[in-house]
């Protein structure tokens, strides 16, 4: 089929990278406002594996043409993968395709716009034989480039059987296991995105809530963790506590579903109260630290490990990390900083401020002197560290765990002192 995938989105460039893998001719536009100049350099999209080399092969075979002009004529397949404010430009977009053609087009709409926004662009089309479709970004950072070759599932929203045949044979290549598709109506796709961000991060806010409560109670968490998860009503996903939640997808989803529901007049106590529950965790490890040390913060030395928004990517959008430096920063605290991936991102944040230091290569290097290491994103490489040396370097060896990775009777028994998210060392077993 020929194609024309529209937007500077991650979704985007993984589109049109899978789809010229597997035989269609493929237009990528991006927006104006990140052109391929920019775009080709940016380090998510460097990071994200596999996917530039992808990009490379596809305009090395002449499957992927990048353009500034793509052309409207005669193109089976719009793709749109732009950004939730880019609304105004799908419009535009959709209202220059030609009001007759010799081929069946269908709009796909890849971004998460208001519910009900694939209709809207399906009316500005000019034709019978044109409609709009709407299937919604589940791409998964880190890991997208599997995510969309071999999916779970695909939200389809169409009620037109011959764009829904379209669309089965757009994704053949990538439906050949089993049936993914969920077929529904538009709008429930495009409500059944948000409504599955919605509850996972009401799992992980409701856990982080359970963490608190556990502290108090002088309970491991973990116990009741894993209670709850051999519940077969419940499972073990996004079950596990800890400082909080980022990203731009989920963060943007979320507040998406919040824009719908005050848009429909039905406003969300619990999706407020989920919002407030991770704002404040972004703040526990903060918390932790100024309890150890009685408020008394000016001058310490703290060690972080992880700055990105989750294993995997190059980003920090709404990453716990930006809340943790500011609030360690305001009490005077000297911040050193490792991530494998994402201090590109935080040095054009940070990178003039005398307090913070990065450190490239070496991890134990940043532990060098400190009053306590905080880890805020579980990369593997963080997961078994040498504790006797970490208990050299540092002045006092306390150990935050923001993400409940370490064993705390094991940290404990090395001469550590261990504080997680609702967990602390038995000191029976110490």
């Amino acid at each position: 089929m020929r194609v024309n995938v529209y937007g500077s989105e991650l979704s985007a460039a993984v589109a049109a990278a899978a789809l010229s893998s597997v035989g269609h001719q493929v237009d990528w536009c991006p927006h104006p406002e990140v052109p391929w100049q920019r775009l080709e350099h940016a380090e998510w999209l460097l990071r994200e594996p596999g996917l530039k080399s992808q990009i490379d092969a596809g305009c090395r075979s002449g499957l992927l043409r990048l353009t500034d002009t793509p052309t409207r004529e005669d193109v089976e397949i719009h793709w749109l993968a732009l950004a939730p404010d880019q609304r105004e430009a799908a419009e535009a977009y959709v209202a220059d395709i030609p009001a007759a053609q010799s081929t069946p087009l269908v709009i796909v709409n890849n971004s998460t716009f208001p519910v009900g926004h694939t209709e809207r662009l399906e009316a500005l089309l000019g034709h019978v034989g044109q409609t709009a479709v709407a299937l919604p970004d589940m791409l998964e950072e880190g890991r997208a480039w599997e995510t969309f070759t071999r999916p779970a599932r695909w939200l389809l929203g169409s009620e037109d059987s011959q764009a829904t045949a379209q669309i089965r044979e757009l994704l053949r290549a990538f439906n050949r296991r089993q049936d993914v598709f969920q077929l529904m109506p538009r709008r429930a796709a495009e409500l059944a995105k948000l409504a599955i961000i919605g509850m996972l991060a009401t799992r992980i806010s409701y856990m982080n809530e359970l963490a608190g409560l556990a502290d108090s109670l002088d309970v491991d968490v973990e116990h009741v963790r894993l209670g709850m998860g051999a519940d077969s009503r419940i499972g073990f996903e996004y079950l596990y506590p800890g400082c909080g939640f980022g990203g731009p997808s989920f963060s943007r989803d979320l507040m998406r579903l919040a824009d719908v529901q005050h848009a429909s007049g039905r406003e969300s106590l619990l999706l407020e109260h989920v919002l407030d529950i991770n704002e404040q965790k972004k703040e526990t490890l903060f918390r932790k630290f100024w309890h150890h040390f009685h408020g008394q913060l000016f001058e310490r030395r703290v060690a972080i490990w992880g700055a990105a928004f989750k294993p995997g990517t190059t980003r920090i959008d709404q990453a716990p990390v930006l809340t943790l430096l500011d609030a360690l920063l305001a009490q005077g605290v000297n911040v050193s900083i490792h991530d494998p991936e994402a201090l590109p991102a935080l040095r054009d944040l940070y990178e003039q401020h005398p307090r913070v230091r990065f450190c490239d290569d070496d991890f134990y290097a940043a532990c060098e002197g400190a009053d306590a290491l905080m880890l805020v994103t579980e990369w593997k490489c963080y997961w078994n560290p040498n504790w006797r040396r970490l208990s050299d370097l540092m002045a006092t060896p306390l150990i935050l765990d923001g993400r409940n990775i370490f064993d705390p009777d094991y940290v404990a028994a090395r001469g550590l002192i261990y504080r997680g998210i609702g967990r602390r060392a038995d000191p029976t077993n110490a």
